[in-house]
């Protein structure tokens, strides 16, 4: 569909997370008024969820910013709806409150589910397993728990908030002095914290152990039974609990071609195969990291060739490569992380007491984060 002259670009963006916010906000940077940008998200915040980890261990906050705000700002019309399915012929998108809206780019970004792998274990998914995470504590504390095991299952897309929970745990367990719980970590990976790699995983790994945490590499959980947790290859452990995380599943979008697993397929650029003016970012794309850094890069680019096809004097976008940034949060000084996982290019891992980006935070998003950084007086509690 080709652009009427004089007329601003219709970008319809599915979603209200990382990536959606930081497509918004970007092309209103790049494009000013040659795109007109309409949201489509079923929420009425955006809540700041990397931050959830530390919640049961009173170090965080998740912080939420009306939904509208960050749209307004960002010259967005904001539509509260779920988009049910997508005719790229009619270049449109039908909502389930039966409104259909045109678009001449579509971005999808509404994320993925996450869903619990392994029966009988404390899946933390973020935000809503807190209190889980809360009542792990208080049974440790109250004597009635003796082992935990923090397991990372096959296929994971996201690790760092694992060795998190069990920093913090180790920390928990110093701090109250209960010398009879012993707490384990299990992982398919060669080394803690792989997917950083280099000096990463070696400070990483150095930390675990100096918090008594017993690693076990390159083996994975299929079962809790009882007391037990079943590890692959065969070979059992001792937990009174187990703490996992989740996997990622796509969500289904009626009219766009999608994986046996629900992801879209995209290209460096985050054009969605096969499909004329559709693009996608974020964990809703079948690049195996679900994390809102990566997110944020990739609304970038698509971001960048938006507001060139609109008119505006922008570089055309080098193809993705990502650079993997996370912000570990221990008992200590929190770790900040980056490094170029497959498909990038550049230097080992980094690491630093220090924010190795800008702004710093849980979140590596350029645009997002700057505009949360100013506005941080709005957010609630």
């Amino acid at each position: 569909m080709g652009l009427i002259k004089n007329q601003p670009l219709k970008v319809v963006v599915v979603g209200g997370g990382v990536g959606a916010l930081e497509l918004a906000l970007a092309l209103q940077k790049f494009a000013e008024e040659r795109v007109h940008t309409t949201l489509i998200a079923p929420e009425t915040e955006f809540h700041y969820r990397p931050a959830s980890v530390a919640v049961p261990f009173q170090r965080g906050e998740v912080l939420r910013f009306p939904l509208s705000e960050i749209a307004a700002d960002a010259g967005a019309d904001l539509v509260a709806d779920t988009v049910v399915s997508v005719d790229p012929g009619s270049h449109s998108v039908l909502t389930a409150g039966g409104d259909r809206l045109e678009y001449d780019a579509l971005v999808v970004a509404m994320g993925a589910r996450r869903v619990p792998v392994l029966d009988g274990a404390i899946t933390f998914r973020g935000e809503e397993d807190i209190p889980a995470v809360q009542s792990l504590l208080a049974e440790m504390r109250d004597g009635r728990v003796h082992s935990v095991v923090f397991a990372l299952p096959r296929g994971a897309t996201w690790a760092l908030p694992l060795y998190e929970l069990a920093l913090m745990t180790a920390a928990f367990v110093a701090q109250h002095d209960l010398p009879g719980v012993a707490l384990s970590l299990v992982t398919p990976e060669d080394r803690p914290l792989a997917m950083f790699g280099g000096e990463a995983s070696r400070q990483v790994g150095e930390l675990l152990a100096g918090r008594g945490i017993d690693v076990h590499t390159q083996t994975y959980p299929v079962g809790v039974y009882g007391p037990v947790v079943m590890l692959v290859p065969a070979a059992t452990l001792p937990a009174d609990r187990v703490v996992c995380m989740p996997s990622a599943r796509g969500i289904e979008l009626v009219g766009l071609p999608q994986d046996y697993e629900g992801f879209l397929p995209t290209d460096l650029h985050g054009r969605v195969h096969g499909v004329d003016d559709v693009f996608a970012v974020g964990d809703i794309t079948n690049h195996p990291i679900k994390q809102g850094g990566i997110a944020a890069q990739q609304a970038e680019v698509v971001a960048k060739l938006l507001a060139r096809r609109s008119g505006a004097p922008v570089q055309e976008p080098e193809p993705h490569r990502p650079v993997l940034r996370g912000l570990l949060i221990t008992a200590e000084q929190p770790r900040y992380l980056a490094a170029r996982p497959a498909g990038g290019e550049g230097p080992d891992a980094t690491v630093d007491t220090e924010p190795l980006w800008w702004p710093g935070g849980k979140i590596a998003a350029r645009h997002l984060g700057a505009y949360l950084m100013r506005t941080g007086h709005r957010a609630r509690g």
